[in-house]
């Protein structure tokens, strides 16, 4: 079976997953080595079943909502499935776009591991855990992953869905770690691999749009913020834009080649626009993107 590169998403991050397809085979000196397939939360009626049921997520109870930005994250530990248990493969979320050959991480030693992702270091609120939103996959030593059956746990409370999501549940010593530059967080230098826009509030596609995500807050301040957004009637707030302009400038330019090669037909960004998926100005990002580049 022939490498392949998944990425998972649902209808509100279709465009960003084309534009991440489109990098990485852009970006491949041998693209014809693998295969990238593109999941959507709408194509698996298992999400309809979870729809507005409660769910353990860091010890408490949260409803479960289809219609959330990150909804797609439970498809993660579908594709040893999807790939029958066999070969190697490559996940990523839709906001992930290659600047180097994948190649480089389908093909690489994995050290005995039956996953790479990167690892985050402890703190006061969180365990040593791992990324999962970037990992390489041996799907052979996958066979316990049974995504609908895994994730019907957290609703049982017999799992915390943060701990499946940080890899905690794995085996002892069958996850290593990948390097950072692999799943690079909001940073864009001459060693970024895979870079990941990662913090919802500044992708810079969806910049002064209307939030719509479940804020959660993962630092003292940014939970302030949301206490107070929601004190004053003001939900989630907006998209904000991007603080490093490069990283804006990168996306747009990707989104202007996916337009002149029919890899995101016209007429389907026009539409995500009038959804309230991209920005309304993101044909004058591109044009600016495009006169930057010459």
């Amino acid at each position: 079976m022939r490498s392949t590169v998944f990425i998972h998403t649902n209808p509100k991050q279709a465009v960003g997953a084309l534009v991440a397809r489109h990098a990485l085979i852009r970006n491949s000196a041998a693209p014809e080595r693998f295969d990238v397939r593109i999941i959507d939360t709408s194509d698996f009626p298992a999400f309809d079943r979870f729809e507005g049921r409660s769910y353990l997520r860091e010890g408490k109870q949260t409803v479960w909502r289809n219609d959330d930005l990150q909804s797609f994250t439970p498809l993660r530990f579908a594709v040893p499935e999807l790939m029958g248990y066999a070969g190697r493969a490559v996940l990523t979320d839709p906001d992930i776009f290659a600047l180097a050959d994948i190649n480089l991480l389908l093909e690489r030693d994995m050290g005995g591991a039956a996953v790479l992702a990167r690892q985050m270091p402890a703190d006061s609120r969180r365990p040593l855990h791992f990324a999962s939103s970037v990992m390489l996959l041996d799907c052979a030593r996958l066979r316990h992953w049974r995504w609908e059956h895994d994730f019907e746990q957290t609703f049982r409370g017999e799992r915390d869905y943060r701990d499946w999501m940080w890899l905690l549940l794995e085996p002892p010593g069958s996850v290593a770690p990948l390097e950072p530059e692999w799943n690079d967080f909001d940073r864009l230098t001459p060693e970024t691999r895979l870079l990941h826009n990662t913090h919802r509030r500044t992708q810079p596609w969806k910049t002064g749009l209307p939030s719509d995500f479940t804020a959660r807050g993962t630092t003292l301040s940014s939970r302030a913020g949301i206490w107070l957004r929601r004190l004053r009637g003001k939900g989630s707030g907006r998209y904000k834009r991007h603080p490093d302009p490069a990283q804006e400038r990168l996306f747009f330019s990707l989104l202007g080649e996916c337009l002149d090669n029919g890899s995101v037909p016209a007429a389907m960004l026009e539409s995500e626009i009038a959804r309230g998926h991209i920005r309304t100005d993101a044909r004058a990002c591109i044009a600016q993107a495009h006169r930057a580049a010459t």
